[in-house]
């Protein structure tokens, strides 16, 4: 593809209902601008589209109404909470949202039970083809006699021993219902005839799907499996549980609790003691979400509703299964002929002699580019390990926000420190649901000799940042890491991202600058290359994009191409309207919330918004500038978010090798903005609709296009 082609990208906007226009003069009209949390919800929807798409392989929608699941957890745990909290603590106006918070609350709840109903009906629809394939996921009551013996056994020998029945009468007050937990409300009568409820919850270190043998007791075929659910295994054993009690009925519920926690910092001692407390007082958090399967009585409904302290828009009735998070269990089968083909990250050449590559030297030839995950993550890891054992290393210093359980870099730096090397780490502890890895990795680190540090007071550290110091000579070099994403080998193969690696002087300088910030008390005016948030990443981006207006006004070629996760900054959004009334082209890839609206005339007509769902969860920033053709282009941690801007440590820098700064336009944000498989333009009213190819034009999707090209110096 040529860079003259990205012209090409630029669709004609579609037009917007004659009340929704705002007057193009006036840029602050509150209808200008999204709400946040809805354009959330429609990120979702896109998720959902992908588990309803029959050309993807059937596991791979499972996966995603798993992943779908998941993330609407989180909204209710993060988002809805925190309207909630807004709403009962009277705020009345939206932080600079267009519905007030118990407007957006109710719109919130109403569209995400809509999303949680019709998965579950993608869910059904799609177990017919599972069947087909082989993998028979069938309810308990469907099951012959041998079968049922087979789940019987089980049941004795691997869930009755773990199960713990919990009574709630006037002596034993209503059991504690932890959050996300699946559990089974029961209805009894003892021998008077006097009606009991009690709570099983179903064991989440046992696996949610129960194998059974083929009907009549059948050798299975090759790949075929035969699966039940445990909740309705425990259901059928109640007698076991409540001996001499008549089991009246047993009915699937499941909470979400308020997840977020709040942190006063500035009274803290200990700020790894404060976040453990933390991460076990939301276990506690109030409820803000009941699911329960059709057919539940109105009598354990209000046992539930009154303890739980639901209020009743909190409720909702679902067709089983509760909990479609547990679906990636069914996607971990062994069946790689249900899911999409798998392929090995390309090495780049420089590093194709494996674990005896000299990393230093391959960097102090060029700068390299990594293009995750069709790049593999082994060259991160390999400066680590070198880092670590090389006796000219003087430093490692590492930024970790989610590296997960499995985490190789943190193991390489553990080994820097037992070889006396110096190695600083900052583990942010406030990464949501990363808490508890995190604070394990923090105190081996701590127990190892290496410095660790939290971060500074009212900030995350977001910034996706490495440095390693090496004795060379008679000075010193400094080799710097710098990406979009965690230093995760596992995200690594399932996001995408990018990284550098780089020995660039200036470049190494802001690194040692970041570091001395996050660890003692330095603080510099400027950087010399890097945009550093939260100081210098919002003006240096309105400093570039108001450069490009200029360029347009002087001589008609402004053009911008960014890429990130959200778009969500009121005054970028306003900003980005200024460049569109100047006629600067902007083209924006936003694969989640955005509240600016493309196509407005006169307002944004020069802007288009794409969104990109499928097979990878997109996760890296791009920020492209025409420059009047001497072009510029940003890589980095930070979206275009008020909390990236403000209230995170988030680390940009520029990718200046002319080979790498092609790669970046010509390659992969042209291939994205040509997709017309995986992509979704957003209209005026922030709705979304499919990009299809033309009549003469192959489909392009652009995750398989550079799975296929992998390796190729033009990827």
């Amino acid at each position: 593809m040529k860079a003259d082609k990205l012209a090409e990208t630029a669709r004609a906007p579609q037009p917007v209902a004659d009340e929704a226009v705002p007057a193009p003069g006036d840029l602050d009209d509150p209808d200008l601008y999204l709400d946040r949390e809805l354009s959330l919800v429609k990120f979702q929807e896109r998720v959902l589209e992908e588990a309803r798409d029959p050309a993807n392989p059937p596991l791979e929608r499972v996966k995603f109404l798993s992943i779908l699941g998941s993330n609407l957890g989180e909204f209710f745990m993060v988002r809805v909470a925190g309207l909630k909290q807004q709403v009962e603590a009277g705020v009345l106006e939206g932080a600079g949202e267009r519905l007030k918070p118990a407007a957006t609350l109710q719109a919130c709840r109403a569209e995400a039970y809509r999303l949680m109903r019709e998965s579950r009906a993608a869910f059904i629809d799609l177990l017919p083809e599972l069947d087909a394939a082989g993998i028979h996921l069938m309810d308990l009551a469907a099951l012959d006699e041998p079968q049922r013996a087979a789940a019987a056994e089980y049941f004795d020998q691997k869930v009755f021993p773990v199960l713990t029945p919990l009574a709630f009468d006037p002596g034993r007050p209503f059991p504690h219902i932890s959050n996300l937990s699946l559990s089974l409300a029961i209805l009894l009568e003892d021998g008077s005839g006097q009606q009991l409820f009690a709570r099983v919850k179903v064991p989440k270190t046992l696996p949610r799907f129960v194998r059974v043998p083929p009907p009549g007791g059948a050798k299975p075929r090759r790949g075929e499996i035969y699966l039940t659910y445990l909740e309705q295994l425990i259901a059928v054993h109640l007698d076991r549980l409540f001996p001499d009690l008549k089991i009246l009925g047993s009915y699937p519920f499941r909470v979400t609790r308020d997840a977020e926690m709040a942190i006063q910092e500035l009274e803290a001692d200990d700020l790894l003691e404060t976040i453990e407390k933390g991460v076990r007082r939301r276990r506690f958090g109030r409820v803000v979400r009941c699911s329960m399967e059709k057919g539940t009585p109105r009598f354990v409904r209000n046992i539930l509703v009154e303890n739980l302290q639901l209020q009743p828009d909190e409720l909702i009735t679902l067709e089983a299964p509760l909990g479609i998070s547990g679906l990636m269990e069914l996607y971990e089968l062994e069946r790689p002929d249900l899911k999409d083909p798998t392929f090995v990250p390309a090495m780049p050449p420089e590093f194709e002699g494996g674990a005896g590559t000299d990393v230093f030297a391959v960097i102090r030839q060029h700068d390299i580019l990594l293009h995750h995950p069709y790049d593999s993550f082994m060259p991160v890891l390999q400066l680590a390990r070198q880092a670590a054992r090389d006796p000219d290393v003087l430093a490692l210093k590492w930024t970790l926000y989610r590296v997960g359980r499995n985490a190789p870099v943190v193991r390489e730096l553990l080994k820097a420190a037992d070889n006396g090397k110096e190695v600083a780490v900052l583990v942010e502890l406030k990464a949501r649901f990363d808490e508890e890895p995190n604070i394990e990795w923090a105190r081996a680190l701590e127990a190892a000799g290496a410095h660790v540090v939290y971060g500074l007071v009212g900030l995350k550290t977001h910034a996706k940042l490495a440095l390693v110091v090496r004795r060379e000579g008679d000075g010193i070099r400094r080799y710097v890491h710098v990406g979009t994403g965690n230093y995760n080998a596992t995200t690594a193969r399932l996001y995408t991202d990018l990284g550098m690696l780089t020995c660039d002087e200036a470049i190494g300088a802001d690194a040692s600058d970041v570091f001395n910030r996050l660890t003692g008390y330095s603080s510099v005016p400027r950087y010399r290359k890097f945009l550093v948030a939260p100081a210098h990443f919002r003006p240096g981006m309105e400093r570039l994009i108001r450069r490009e207006i200029e360029h347009q006004q002087r001589n008609g070629d402004g053009h911008l191409i960014f890429k990130m996760n959200a778009l969500i900054d009121k005054p970028f959004c306003r900003l980005l309207y200024e460049a569109s009334q100047a006629g600067v082209r902007c083209e924006l890839l936003v694969r989640g919330m955005c509240r600016l609206r493309p196509g407005v005339p006169g307002v944004s007509d020069n802007i288009t918004v794409t969104s990109i769902v499928g097979r990878f969860l997109e996760h890296s920033r791009i920020y492209w500038f025409s420059n009047g053709g001497d072009e510029e282009v940003y890589i980095g941690s930070g979206d275009l978010m008020q909390r990236n801007l403000d209230r995170r440590v988030e680390v940009i820098t520029p990718v200046e090798d002319p080979a790498l700064l092609r790669r970046l336009r010509d390659v992969v944000l042209e291939t994205y903005l040509h997709d017309t498989v995986k992509a979704r333009k957003m209209l005026p009213d922030g709705t979304y609709e499919r990009v299809r190819p033309a009549s003469s034009e192959e489909p392009l999707n652009a995750m398989e296009w550079f799975i296929a090209r992998r390796g190729r110096p033009e990827c």
